[in-house]
């Protein structure tokens, strides 16, 4: 049977997040064993944004699966590799951070939306430490905890990584990752304009070109394309510019 575009593109989504996965991985051999002391101020720093990128690309294939868009035809599978991407990321529930994501699309920039803190009235900073109270909260944040220290007393003593390259690759771009993530998929997009918002998904996009869009967080900056049609995956979203309204893209303030 000759094979279709859609047969095709069935396996796209998990050959993107294999890859993804896999190049988190292989960064994450490949750097914590390095002699830090002995590389360069900008061989450090373009290490570090490298993790950066790919850790946040772990939470971008997590988002995907959560809107069965990793594998459309085996929603156990496509369930599998979120649950992987979200625990390699931070020991993050895979399952709760579903439900809020859902609750995120019924009801984006509201009083009901978990991600949201009033976009009008609360600065970067105070919304940042708030969505990040959000998703630290309860039950499974002490089990995340707990499963970071032991992870990272794993590397010390029982790896023997350097504490200094634990650091540097693997908690800082953790944090940064969670600024970019913040800072581009939901700071950016949903917050309030003067005027108000001019869309039923209270959202903007930005208008970077394809490449540095994929860059800044892999397309997530394409935000209004993706509450309106969100089982397409990221690396789709760019074809999708241009289907809104003008009004409903306007530029934020």
């Amino acid at each position: 049977m000759r094979p279709t575009a859609e047969l095709r593109n069935r396996y796209v989504g998990l050959l993107w997040a294999g890859t993804i996965v896999a190049a988190w991985c292989l960064s994450a051999v490949s750097l914590f064993w390095l002699p830090v002391h002995k590389l360069p101020i900008p061989a450090i720093a373009g290490a570090v944004l490298l993790r950066t990128f790919l850790h946040t690309g772990l939470f971008i294939t997590a988002h995907d699966a959560m809107h069965r868009s990793v594998c459309t035809t085996n929603h156990r599978l496509n369930d599998l590799v979120g649950r992987l991407a979200v625990a390699l990321y931070a020991f993050l529930p895979y399952r709760e951070l579903l439900v809020k994501h859902q609750q995120h699309h019924r009801a984006p920039a509201t009083a009901s939306d978990p991600d949201y803190h009033d976009g009008r009235h609360t600065g970067f900073g105070q919304w940042y430490l708030n969505f990040m109270q959000e998703y630290m909260a309860g039950e499974h944040a002490v089990r995340q905890l707990v499963a970071l220290a032991l992870l990272c007393v794993g590397c010390l003593w029982l790896l023997a990584v350097p504490a200094i390259n634990l650091l540097l690759f693997w908690l800082l771009p953790l944090v940064l990752s969670s600024v970019q993530l913040f800072y581009f998929g939901t700071y950016l997009p949903h917050r309030r304009p003067h005027g108000g918002y001019h869309n039923r998904h209270r959202a903007t996009s930005n208008r970077l070109c394809t490449f540095w869009s994929f860059i800044s967080c892999y397309h997530f900056g394409y935000h209004w394309e993706h509450h309106e049609y969100p089982q397409v995956p990221w690396y789709h979203l760019p074809s999708l510019l241009g289907a809104a309204p003008r009004q409903q893209s306007a530029a934020r303030s």
